[in-house]
């Protein structure tokens, strides 16, 4: 799946011991999403269902 550049700089914001399964989290919802290229939008709500499902509408 592509990335653009934006969202590249924010992940290497993610601990780099985390960063594979992160990688793999975003790109799944990325997916179910639709997407295919992940964005800073898709990556900011995946960050955010993720750390606090509630954010997310998801509760």
């Amino acid at each position: 799946m592509e990335w653009t550049d934006e969202a590249k700089e924010l992940f290497k914001k993610i601990p780099f011991f985390v960063r594979r399964f992160a990688k793999g989290k975003i790109e799944k919802l990325a997916e179910e999403m639709g997407a295919t290229v992940i964005d800073k939008d898709i990556y900011i709500q995946a960050k955010a269902q993720f750390n606090d499902p509630k954010k997310s509408g998801d509760s």
